[in-house]
């Protein structure tokens, strides 16, 4: 999706199929993260002013809901080979809607608010690849960018008004927007039952070679990979809990819509240069944006906090998708695992971002001084980075004589949003 024009045509030819099944897939791309950033970007600071978790609590419990969402889209590829790709989606949908039931009974018994987030980040790692497994299936190879593209603009959609409906309803009116959530999830599930079961649904994939999910990788851009999730996810754990007592929940949620429309915008018309990058030069400008954006943060006003933002993600904009590219092109396993390996990276990132940051911003907060928080994961971006050159020399594909400028373009998300974000 080089250009604009060519990625909204696409958009326009996957909705005008006459085909039901992928219309209804687009459709549930929107809804589901539409209903899962209602709730989820405003974890942190939930948990810890409505329920009164600590903030090293709060880390620690976002790292492992983080490790699993991220990690586990492997075991989800994997049960889709197994039991199929409509069955996995049921399943994942089910799972997923009774973690947000399980939000409601948080507010009566707190503690449960850590098996509704686990369940939750359980559910998408099984859903995502089934879902897009589904919309390409029987699709000529011409046509399948036009559906993977359309599917990402849906999501990306969808992650970016979920914050904004929910940001006025979250701290003030939780029960009913869990419910509304829970509602929504339950009816995009009674649709997914109605879709009939592609061609070898829930026959087991054979011939497949038997070698580990960590064989092959390239460790470069998976070393990358996790140290760039890793400070982004400072960004990502930490900014609602900064963001609301500085400015408003609602606010929190304009920066969020900020970055978000980057990602939609920025992203499809920078894919080409950034292909084409050199990977020493990617990894400094992306890295450098992050400090840059990271250090802003600790201003705290509110034109900080979008500045801030933005910085971070032109960052992780040409982060992500170079080290996407960079393990395609080192790697001798398929797109697919591939894709899984640079998913694993991208949790253990996550991970130490929720258990580390959380002890830290703990400390910051009872300092009375968060600021330096922003500091010191923006003096990371700087002093972190020269470590992977140690990587380098080891991990150049044969034959490429330690040039980086060669890539292969492929379909991924925007924070790999996460994305991931």
């Amino acid at each position: 999706m080089a250009e604009p024009s060519r990625g909204a045509g696409g958009l326009r030819a996957a909705l005008s199929t006459p085909a039901g099944p992928p219309r209804f897939l687009l459709l549930s791309s929107f809804l589901i993260p539409l209903g899962s950033f209602m709730v989820l970007p405003f974890m942190s600071v939930f948990l810890h002013e409505r329920l009164g978790m600590g903030l090293g609590t709060v880390g620690v419990v976002l790292a492992v809901a983080s490790l699993v969402q991220f990690s586990g889209g492997v075991l989800g590829g994997a049960l889709a080979d197994r039991i199929g790709l409509r069955r996995t989606m049921l399943w994942a949908l089910a799972v997923r809607t009774a973690g947000f039931g399980c939000f409601l009974a948080c507010l009566v018994w707190p503690p449960v608010a850590v098996v509704a987030l686990v369940l939750t980040c359980c559910g998408a790692a099984l859903y995502l690849p089934a879902n897009k497994a589904y919309l390409v299936h029987g699709v000529d190879e011409e046509r399948r960018p036009v559906f993977l593209s359309a599917g990402n603009a849906a999501l990306n959609a969808g992650m970016a008004l979920g914050p904004l409906v929910a940001g006025p309803f979250v701290l003030s009116s939780p029960g009913p927007l869990f419910l509304v959530v829970v509602v929504l999830f339950a009816v995009v599930t009674a649709g997914h039952a109605r879709l009939p079961a592609a061609g070898g649904d829930g026959v087991p994939a054979a011939g497949a070679a038997r070698q580990g999910l960590l064989s092959g990788v390239a460790a470069l851009p998976f070393a990358a990979n996790a140290l760039a999730f890793y400070l982004y996810f400072h960004f990502q754990h930490f900014l609602a809990v900064y963001a609301v007592r500085r400015a408003s929940a609602e606010f929190y949620s304009v920066v969020l819509l900020l970055c978000f429309v980057l990602v939609i915008v920025v992203q499809p018309l920078a894919s080409g240069l950034i292909r084409r990058m050199p990977y020493a030069l990617a990894l400094a400008a992306g890295f450098t944006g992050l400090a840059a954006g990271l250090a802003v943060l600790a201003i705290g006003t509110r034109p900080a906090l979008l500045a801030g933002g933005a910085l971070i993600t032109l960052g992780d904009i040409v982060l992500f998708l170079k080290n996407d590219l960079e393990a395609l092109r080192r790697s001798p396993r398929s797109d697919a695992v591939v894709f899984g390996q640079q998913r694993l990276a991208a949790g253990l990132g996550a991970c130490a971002a929720g258990v580390l940051g959380g002890q830290v911003y703990g400390l910051g907060e009872r300092s009375g001084h968060t600021g330096w928080f922003w500091l010191l994961a923006a003096a990371q971006c700087l002093l972190l980075p020269p470590l992977l050159l140690t990587l380098r020399g080891r991990t150049a594909a044969p034959g490429s004589a330690g040039d980086d400028t060669e890539g292969t373009t492929a379909p991924h998300d925007a924070h790999g949003r996460v994305p991931g974000r």
